[in-house]
């Protein structure tokens, strides 16, 4: 098999938007309730797994850079676009940056007691299933989904159509290294 065309034989949905959906919410409600080590540990794990398959990532970012020739993209939009080793490298220390972060679900945000003796707190809660549409940075596809995990949502994702091949490549690598923890839907690309 061609290394290149890896990422296009990797498991593509093919559903509506509300089976997408569905499959997310369900991801969210187990996401919710894990432990930070268990959010580290798979965090830490996207993070391995995109030092495992760079090949497969600049493979299919060479692919959208071609593309982007035959479309007049300015340079800049270009530069935007291009994944190198230096970049791959700060996606992979920016999730390991995250995963050190303290947990906020479940930090308490402020607490009063009432004359009765009640105690009242706010507590920070996952929102369940975050959708980010963006422009074409394959990095944000990584960033943006690392740090919903963190927050305890899952995502669903909607990058530029000219950095297709690459968030597919990135989207399938963060499933599969999820997939470990149960928490392959916490992560969709539309």
């Amino acid at each position: 098999m061609n290394p290149s065309a890896h990422y296009l034989e990797q498991e593509v949905i093919k559903m509506n938007i509300t089976e997408l959906g569905k499959l997310a919410r369900k991801a969210s409600y187990t996401l919710s309730v894990i432990d930070t080590k268990t959010k580290n540990n798979a965090l830490l794990s996207i993070a391995d797994a995109l030092d495992k398959n760079r090949n497969i990532i600049l493979d299919a970012n060479e692919d959208d850079i071609k593309r982007s020739f035959s479309s007049d993209m300015p340079p800049v939009m270009r530069d935007r676009l291009k994944l190198d080793e230096a970049r791959i490298n700060s996606m992979i220390d920016g999730i390991k940056s995250i995963a050190a972060l303290n947990d906020p679900v479940g930090s308490c945000i402020d607490a009063y007691t009432l004359p009765n003796g009640l105690t009242l707190m706010k507590e920070r809660v996952p929102l369940g299933v975050i959708g980010i549409i963006y422009e074409s940075r394959p990095n944000v596809t990584v960033d943006a989904a690392a740090l919903c995990l963190k927050a305890g949502n899952a995502v669903i994702l909607r990058g530029g159509s000219d950095a297709i091949s690459s968030n597919k490549a990135l989207a399938d690598i963060m499933r599969s290294a999820l997939d470990v923890y149960g928490l392959k839907d916490a992560v969709a690309l539309i």
